[in-house]
């Protein structure tokens, strides 16, 4: 069976690691939260490793949560999620972001605890909770006002619609736009500038950047994922997984 995540050491103190469902456009189901996980906190334990690199195969970065996961409703797939959340969150190593094609769900929400993100210009984001009967998750009910405002906020979480990478870079959700296909050599190219810096000073300068906020986040992952798993179970989200999966 072919590995949901793939792990390879890309250049010297460089980790990248790769979402691989390229048939299902890394949609992220429990094996690969579960891999993801793994992957980013034995990265962070690793001290040959000083920068870590998120992207996804076959040109998406990821659909998000696989639907026949959220039709189920087990109590294990939001937790296997919040699991990864959490993770990605308490990184105390730098993660730096490489979108192409879809960013969809978490695939936009896991951006906000990213350190540096780029997309390619042909990259489509998107944050359809309300449209699936569900709520916000990965604390964007917190962090996304913080870094695009209340109204621009309110737009894409609320009524969900997708957007391109230049409206990503206007919300803070990115660094860059690249050339369709350039996101991961730019993000690589960064992960190596931090690779030539002290180890330690970036540690303390990532955390002293996080810890204002800190205790905000946890408290929101925690809020939202019970909301989330109620919503996960109610007519509405039932009524929408089985019209998309009707789609396909």
């Amino acid at each position: 069976m072919t590995a949901t995540v793939l792990t390879e050491t890309v250049s010297a103190g460089v980790l990248q690691i790769t979402m691989n469902r390229p048939e299902r456009k890394n949609a992220l189901d429990r094996a690969s939260y579960i891999a993801l996980a793994e992957a980013l906190s034995g990265g962070d334990a690793d001290p040959a490793i000083r920068a870590m690199v998120l992207t996804g195969a076959g040109g998406s970065f990821t659909s998000g949560n696989d639907i026949k996961d959220f039709a189920a409703a087990a109590g294990t797939g939001p937790r296997v999620a919040m699991d990864y959340l959490n993770v990605i969150s308490n990184s105390k190593k730098p993660v730096i972001a490489a979108v192409e094609g879809f960013a969809v769900g978490i695939g936009t929400t896991m951006l906000l605890h990213c350190d540096l993100a780029y997309a390619g210009k042909g990259a489509s984001f998107r944050m359809p909770f309300v449209a699936l009967g569900l709520c916000p998750e990965g604390a964007s009910s917190y962090l996304l006002p913080l870094m695009a405002g209340s109204k621009r906020a309110a737009e894409l979480l609320m009524l969900g619609e997708a957007f391109g990478p230049e409206v990503a870079l206007d919300a803070g959700l990115i660094n860059a736009v690249t050339p369709e296909g350039g996101a991961l050599a730019m993000a690589i190219d960064k992960a190596k500038a931090f690779c030539a810096l002290p180890p330690e000073a970036v540690g303390v300068t990532k955390m002293l950047l996080k810890r204002g906020h800190a205790a905000a986040v946890a408290e929101t992952l925690t809020t939202e994922a019970r909301y989330f798993s109620e919503r996960l179970v109610s007519a509405e989200a039932q009524a929408a997984f089985a019209a998309f999966l009707m789609k396909r």
